[in-house]
């Protein structure tokens, strides 16, 4: 064995790359460890990872990026590889001290502080809309011409390492040759996805009663109940706070802000989301493995991904405008939409709001996801298929996006209490927003 690489597509991914550097180390190892993966950085891999092994440790941004990084680390010419590990152990040791002291000019406040200034809400003129219905719906297999119109090609052109915003970037005096080629090939596979029916899109939705408590959790009610019962409850979600000290007309954000809390006696709902256009995708991609045609079976990775976000922006816009029905004159074209124009939000677990992927079971028990379209989650709860997307759906009107930032050990603490969980277990799934070492 010449060289470990390690990717990491989700949050959780990252400490197992911690643990695999400190096994190399404890085993005496002195081999090159490439570090890659959506969720990695260079500032990750300088801070957790590099200081737990001795031998190289490198962050790649991508898998074609590698190749000139393991051919100076494979060299005859053992002056190159030096050279490199040199470079690098000096720069993530830059890296390491220019962390240090950011995290020194960065204030933040107790649990306690930041709850008090939560999101200010007149709750006692607040009348939620309620959803047409209440429980789940399935779609199994919507058609991919209603999704076209709503793909977002910014990213898309992100994923070939092409920097500009699109339509622009078609035009640009630089890389504009290269993204128009792109973008004509990307668009024949699609025609041809879509006219011979090679991806499926499949999606289950729902919409359930919901009250906010504790500050930070928000409680689900079972809707099958006889008025005047008791609502049993479907489960509960955990919310984070951010803890960053801002400036006095600012709020601390936490997702349970956005609906109404129990002692205001008032209800309100909540949607949940699960819809994936991955299946085909392998089929697919292997067809164009075997053909020995990696640049289309690339390809066809980017536009599953691309269909799969379209399609939970095409079902945002029905829930919004049908199936919970409060902006039914919403009129907006689809660069309003990228730019979220319309009101609610659609959080994703695991993401900047809501970093916490194991609330993302829940999520798929709600919906019975696994059972209803085929989509499942691994032990690190990434999504099978990788082209799928889920997440909540918010609809008050002050409701927003927002990065948890960086949290405390007394949020940790609270928050591994209310999920039954000891303080190093949610240590390790929020690694990523702990505000300590």
């Amino acid at each position: 064995m010449d060289i470990v690489g390690l990717s990491g597509l989700i949050t959780p991914s990252l400490d197992e790359m911690v643990y695999v550097a400190k096994e190399m180390e404890r085993r005496n190892f002195t081999i090159p460890l490439l570090i890659g993966g959506a969720t990695t950085s260079r500032i990750h891999t300088a801070v957790k990872i590099d200081q737990n092994y001795s031998g190289p440790v490198i962050h790649v941004i991508d898998a074609s990026k590698s190749v000139p990084v393991v051919s100076k680390l494979t060299s005859e010419d053992s002056s190159q590889k030096m050279e490199l590990v040199e470079n690098i152990k000096n720069e993530y040791a830059s890296l390491r001290e220019d962390h240090e002291k950011r995290k020194g000019t960065k204030k933040s406040i107790s649990l306690s502080e930041a709850r008090a200034r939560k999101t200010p809400i007149d709750w006692a003129g607040f009348e939620a809309r309620k959803p047409e219905f209440l429980g789940k719906k399935v779609f199994l297999d919507v058609d991919l011409n209603e999704l076209v119109p709503f793909i977002d090609w910014g990213p898309f052109f992100i994923s070939w390492e092409l920097a500009g915003k699109y339509p622009a970037i078609l035009e640009d005096e630089v890389v504009g040759e290269t993204a128009r080629k792109l973008h004509e090939d990307a668009l024949r596979l699609l025609n041809k996805i879509v006219d011979e029916k090679l991806l499926q899109a499949r999606a289950v939705m729902g919409f359930f009663e919901a009250n906010a408590i504790n500050d930070d959790d928000v409680v689900l009610y079972d809707h099958n109940h006889s008025h005047g019962e008791e609502k049993p409850l479907l489960t509960t979600l955990n919310f984070l706070r951010q803890q960053n000290k801002k400036a006095p007309n600012l709020p601390n954000y936490a997702l349970s802000d956005f609906i109404a809390p129990k002692d205001s006696g008032k209800q309100d709902f909540i949607g949940a989301f699960v819809v994936s256009c991955g299946f085909g995708t392998d089929e697919l991609v292997k067809k164009y493995e075997a053909d020995h045609d990696d640049y289309n079976s690339i390809m066809t990775k980017a536009l599953a991904d691309r269909l799969a976000e379209a399609f939970a922006e095409y079902l945002h816009q029905k829930v919004r405008k049908q199936y919970w029905g409060y902006s039914k004159d919403e009129n907006l074209d689809n660069d309003s939409l990228i730019h979220e124009k319309y009101i609610g939000i659609r959080p994703a677990p695991g993401y900047p709001a809501c970093p916490d992927h194991l609330e993302k079971r829940k999520l798929f028990d709600l919906l019975q996801a696994e059972n209803e379209i085929g989509v499942t989650l691994t032990e690190s709860y990434a999504m099978v298929p990788a082209a799928t997307v889920s997440g909540w759906y918010f609809a008050n009107e002050e409701s927003r996006y927002f990065g948890l930032g960086k949290i405390l050990k007394d949020q940790v603490e609270d928050y591994a209490q209310r999920k039954s969980m000891t303080v190093e277990e949610i240590e390790r799934w929020l690694s990523p927003v702990l505000a300590y070492d």
